[in-house]
């Protein structure tokens, strides 16, 4: 799922891609009326409804759902919080790194994602806040470098980080080894 919002002038921005076991809505359990997201799906995928008052009644009685709602929503706004900052304070080019490292789970439990769930090039510009051409000028950068193999699908190398953490990638060696 990919959640979007539409300025004023028309443009769209993505807020946020979504994944197995995430949750989106849930500003109504703060009052919020009108939903300023639109959700859209990228593949196949179910989608389960909660009433708000099915989710309210059940944080008191439900430890284990209350904690996993609480986890849930401080990391989101944790992710927000550096989507934020990404936003203001880095290059097109690192921004698209770090979106590509998010996309494949790198930094969370468990195993990254080797595979980045097929994706556009227009939706990766829409996350970063830049043009198409842009996107598709870095991602070709990045393949020659080695940091990713693109045809279709996107598979990550873990020196892909390197890129977030130096100035840009004409200073970054690449890094062989595993993919993530």
């Amino acid at each position: 799922m990919k959640l979007t919002v539409v300025s004023n002038t028309g443009k769209e921005a993505v807020i946020a891609v979504l994944g197995p076991g995430d949750f989106f809505g849930e500003g109504c359990l703060a009052g919020q009326t009108l939903r300023m997201s639109t959700a859209t799906a990228l593949s196949e995928c179910s989608i389960v409804r909660l009433e708000k008052q099915s989710v309210v009644a059940a944080l008191p009685k439900d430890p284990a759902f209350a904690e996993l709602l609480l986890s849930y929503l401080l990391a989101r706004s944790i992710r927000i919080e550096g989507d934020l900052v990404d936003q203001l304070f880095n290059s097109s080019e690192k921004r698209l790194a770090r979106a590509l490292l998010l996309l494949a789970n790198f930094g969370k439990e468990g195993r990254p994602e080797k595979i980045i769930p097929k994706i556009s090039q227009e939706t990766l510009a829409e996350m970063i806040g830049t043009t198409r051409s842009r996107v598709s000028f870095f991602m070709n950068k990045f393949r020659k470098l080695g940091f990713i193999k693109y045809n279709g699908t996107v598979e990550v190398h873990s020196s892909l980080l390197n890129v977030v953490l130096h100035e840009s990638s004409k200073d970054v060696a690449p890094v062989h080894g595993d993919l993530i």
